[in-house]
């Protein structure tokens, strides 16, 4: 409907205590340990309560949840004004729909609110009496949620609010025409929030077609790659990279790591020859049945995993902040699943390394994620893996800072349709 404005200054360092939000919801942050804000959540937050829609541009592992959460509880209505869901998150993959509505809920905290998770994989009798019963806020997969409109047992009328999170992810695994198909029978005059770590020409397309004068927010940093993360690469013969794995993970005692490959195969064949050597390791993909892998996940978060070696299912939006180790024993072939597995460590701001196999033939790739992330990777040795001769010229990037404004200033844009412009209260207080 509109092109997307210039990106606006974000603010920075912001206490969530100075953000206009209401005593229920400063005494949930509490209670959930959070004290100051990040860039994404201090810029959006206010954006979202004064009802525009807004791009925001920011890596995982930077807060994204809860920049777009916190503003739609502060406005739902409760279930005896309405029973039919009033926003509506979609996620790309079963795994994330999960951990959204997990923090949704913990963000609740202090007032009663019903929230749906609808995704593949899981009971659908489950889901449609949950809905039936009523809920304020649906979090699904696009593929879900498409499934239930066409049961007609989601209804859209009283939706005020989508958000797209993780849109890039969304469409590049093909969503595109369910994401459509959803937004059209969505009220028009809604609030649209999209979240995305990039914003290739197809997320601006998305934009254009189904927001109303968007205000974009961008929250990544020249540098992509999170600054308390360790890059480092090994470069190695196909052959020994198993061999190399396991000399890098008795050399590095990680607390937990996770090893990602390219294909469901290789990491299959992966986690039996790791298991020979570290019991505690098991696999993820997108072949195995979803009870398998939310099984998988929760030792993982339990610390009864050492290591999970995953294909990109597990690249984006899982949030587990004991994961000290980040192994690419495949080189990702685009340079931004590089930036999204890396982020899977030094989550909100923790310490953490990762550690990239190089082949022969792959310097370019490298020196592609080198240029993406505005850094040059560390060449780290093994005693008996010496460097094969990988030959790549580095390209000489030079990393660009920016200051980021005080304050957030809006540009002329037409305010949307929005709980916090209706004669009713906020609900929380």
């Amino acid at each position: 409907m509109d092109t997307p404005t210039a990106p606006i200054p974000v603010p920075q360092g912001k206490l969530f205590s100075e953000l206009d939000l209401s005593p229920v919801t400063h005494r949930a942050l509490k209670h959930a340990g959070f004290t100051e804000a990040t860039p994404i959540q201090s810029a959006l937050i206010p954006l979202a309560l004064e009802g525009y829609d807004v791009i925001g541009q920011a890596r995982t592992g930077t807060g994204k949840t809860a920049a777009f959460s916190i503003p739609i509880l502060e406005q739902l209505d409760s279930l005896e004004e309405t029973r039919d869901p009033q926003a509506l998150i979609l996620v790309p993959t079963r795994e994330l729909a999960d951990q959204v509505g997990k923090e949704a809920e913990r963000l609740a905290y202090g007032v009663p609110t019903e929230i749906a998770v609808l995704a593949g994989g899981k009971n659908m009798t489950g889901q449609l009496r949950q809905l039936q019963n009523g809920v304020q806020v649906v979090v699904g997969t696009p593929g879900r949620v498409h499934d239930h409109l066409q049961r007609g047992s989601l209804r859209t009328d009283s939706i005020w609010c989508v958000v797209l999170d993780e849109a890039d992810r969304m469409l590049d695994i093909g969503f595109r025409p369910q994401i459509e198909r959803i937004l059209r029978k969505c009220p028009k005059d809604r609030q649209t929030l999209l979240l995305s770590a990039t914003l290739p020409p197809t997320v601006r397309r998305l934009a254009e077609s189904y927001m109303h004068h968007p205000l974009v927010v961008d929250c990544s940093t020249t540098a992509m790659a999170v600054d308390t993360i360790e890059q480092r690469y090994f470069t190695v013969d196909p052959e020994r990279k198993i061999e190399l794995l396991v000399r890098l993970l008795r050399r590095e005692q990680p607390a937990q790591a996770i090893v990602f490959c390219r294909t469901r195969r290789g990491t299959d064949k992966l986690q039996r020859k790791l298991s020979e050597d570290f019991p505690e390791t098991a696999c993820m993909h997108g072949d195995m049945a979803q009870r398998d892998r939310d099984r998988v996940l929760q030792r993982l978060r339990d610390g009864k995993l050492k290591i999970l070696v995953a294909t990109d299912v597990v690249g984006r939006g899982i949030d587990i902040s004991t994961i000290s180790h980040i192994v690419n024993f495949d080189v990702p072939q685009d340079c931004d699943d590089y930036v999204h597995r890396v982020g899977r460590t030094g989550r909100m701001g923790r310490d953490g390394v990762a550690y990239t196999f190089v082949m022969p033939g792959e310097g370019d790739i490298l020196t592609a994620i080198e240029q993406r992330i505005n850094r040059e990777l560390i060449r780290d040795k093994l005693e008996g893996f010496e460097p094969t001769g990988v030959s790549f010229s580095r390209a000489k990037v030079e990393a660009a800072e920016t200051e980021a404004a005080a304050q957030v200033v809006p540009v002329d844009a037409p305010r949307r349709l929005n709980p916090m412009n209706r004669p009713s209260t906020r609900r929380r207080r």
